[in-house]
């Protein structure tokens, strides 16, 4: 997705990142950058709103509900500060 935006938006970088031979690279980084910052996220929300294991164990059809809607969440934290930025 990072490169898609990089040759929509971001001709220029797109370009010289390519041309010096670091695209590759660079898009490694980000994929890693958003995997973890998406996994930090995803922990981070669910301590904020109370869902642990407690509450899998005994409403597991509710943890899934705020479970999916806290990854939704994180990833779109993620789309917004680093895939499109």
């Amino acid at each position: 997705m990072h490169l898609d935006y990089l040759k929509q938006h971001r001709c220029g970088r797109y370009s010289a990142l390519l041309g010096e031979g670091r695209l590759n690279a660079y898009l490694i980084s980000v994929d890693e950058q958003a995997h973890e910052m998406l996994t930090s996220l995803t922990v981070e929300f669910a301590k904020a709103q109370g869902i642990d294991e407690h509450l899998k164990a005994t409403d597991q059809m509710r943890w899934v509900h705020m479970m999916n809607h806290i990854r939704n969440s994180a990833e779109e934290t993620v789309m917004r500060e680093l895939i499109l930025a």
